[in-house]
């Protein structure tokens, strides 16, 4: 039995201190020592399970993107008119916001990093292709307004990550009324 497979409890100690430091301090201000003494290991066991800190952020970012695509993607209603799509999408990622606050905000501060391996990167390319193919048949229907896929996804995900961010802060409280409100203000500024 190898190391890694010894203790699968360890191992998701050490993911879930590594989320936590990740999120409070970043990829650079977080040192494996202190991930160790969150997970209650010493530091040597970190290198049981992943080769360096790389490995560990990029192991941490796949997880976590692909629960995020999962999420969006899985049964998604591809026959649906744009207008239920769009608001599909919008509460599913506003729900993994909801669930998982720590997952989310890793994945936005780690997004595109340079310590992201190809791996990753082509994971993040590909839920990007999705969201651009979605925008795209809505704009080929005529649902939104034209303008190039890229604005429409800014704006989107912009709005998206500005309403929950703005509950993380403490801004707004981010109930079932507020979510609709903002999901139809942001359809209303895409929409043709």
């Amino acid at each position: 039995m190898s190391p890694r497979a010894a203790d699968p409890e360890k191992r998701q100690s050490i993911l879930k201190a590594a989320l936590e430091l990740f999120v409070q301090r970043g990829f650079h201000g977080t040192a494996v020592p202190d991930i160790a003494r969150g997970a209650g290991v010493g530091a040597g066991t970190i290198y049981r399970y992943f080769s360096n800190k790389e490995a560990l952020v990029n192991e941490l970012y796949r997880h976590w993107k692909t629960e995020l695509s999962g999420r969006l993607l899985d049964n998604f209603p591809m026959a649906a008119p744009p207008r239920e799509q769009f608001k599909t999408y919008w509460n599913r990622y506003v729900d993994f916001a909801r669930e998982f606050p720590r997952a989310q905000a890793f994945l936005e501060l780690h997004h595109r990093a340079h310590f992201l391996d190809a791996e990753s990167i082509a994971l993040e390319d590909r839920l990007h292709e999705v969201a651009r193919m979605v925008v795209g048949r809505m704009a080929a229907q005529g649902a939104i307004r034209p303008a190039p896929l890229e604005v429409v996804l800014a704006v989107v995900f912009g709005a998206m990550l500005g309403v929950i961010k703005s509950d993380w802060y403490g801004h707004l409280e981010l109930t079932d009324e507020v979510r609709t409100i903002a999901e139809q203000c942001c359809w209303e500024a895409i929409r043709a």
